[in-house]
């Protein structure tokens, strides 16, 4: 696997979300991804992620596929149940660093749009923070559901819309102003939480999310806010 050397640190991705300038803006930030998120969430990222293994509900046994797992973040609080969880992402600099940190995680490379993995092959499918990123939603949630056995689980961990309207006003401009700003502090590449930012706010609500899942087949869907709505918390049946 290879990380590209030659790419500036102000290059960024757009919201036309190509998979090329995605893959490549995580690479350059994969190696202070994880403090960035700690420190931009207030830490909050953390209690994020246990929603979404509490939500899948795992078992020993089960096979779990974790979608845009990055350096595994998402992926490590599921070992305690027995679980067995495959952490997959585009990004191969966010692969290597977590190969790195978590070399007890069996990381795949592969595309949400192309997963290399048979039919019905998972118990559970959850993607945190990484739906907003890919090229094509609706053929990313065709294609977890495709890998999902039937009754499965889809989890989908993204950020939303403040519910209470005077919140959601400042953290609209939390996320305009101060986000890239605290992110040239702690980031390798601040540019990418420009994109972060308009990527967030360009994103579906909790309603708009929730008929996409049910627009790609997927059955009994429903959500919850997590941190009064910046973050919701998906959950779908195949």
């Amino acid at each position: 696997m290879h990380v590209p050397e030659t790419d500036s640190a102000s290059a960024r991705a757009t919201l036309d979300k190509r998979r090329s300038d995605v893959a490549a803006m995580f690479d350059r930030v994969a190696a202070r991804y994880d403090l960035a998120n700690d420190v931009l969430s207030l830490g909050q990222d953390r209690a994020w992620r246990r929603q979404v293994v509490e939500a899948v509900k795992p078992t020993r046994g089960q096979l779990i596929l974790d979608l845009a797992a990055g350096t595994g973040t998402s992926s490590e609080p599921f070992r305690p149940s027995g679980s067995i969880v495959i952490p997959t992402d585009l990004s191969f600099g966010m692969l290597l660093v977590g190969k790195q940190r978590r070399p007890e995680l069996s990381f795949v490379a592969a595309d949400a749009l192309r997963l290399p993995y048979a039919d019905a092959s998972f118990d559970a499918v959850t993607i945190s923070f990484g739906l907003r990123n890919v090229e094509d939603t609706a053929a990313a949630l065709n294609e977890m559901r495709r890998v999902t056995k039937p009754g499965g689980t889809l989890v989908v961990c993204e950020f939303s819309t403040p519910t209470w309207k005077p919140f959601r006003t400042l953290y609209s401009n939390y996320l305009v102003a101060a986000l890239p700003r605290i992110a040239s502090l702690v980031s390798s590449s601040p540019a990418a939480y420009e994109y972060l930012a308009e990527s967030i706010q360009a994103w579906p609500d909790q309603q708009g999310l929730a008929s996409m899942i049910e627009m790609a087949g997927w059955r009994d869907v429903e959500w919850r806010n997590l941190s009064a709505g910046i973050v919701a918390l998906h959950r779908a049946r195949s």
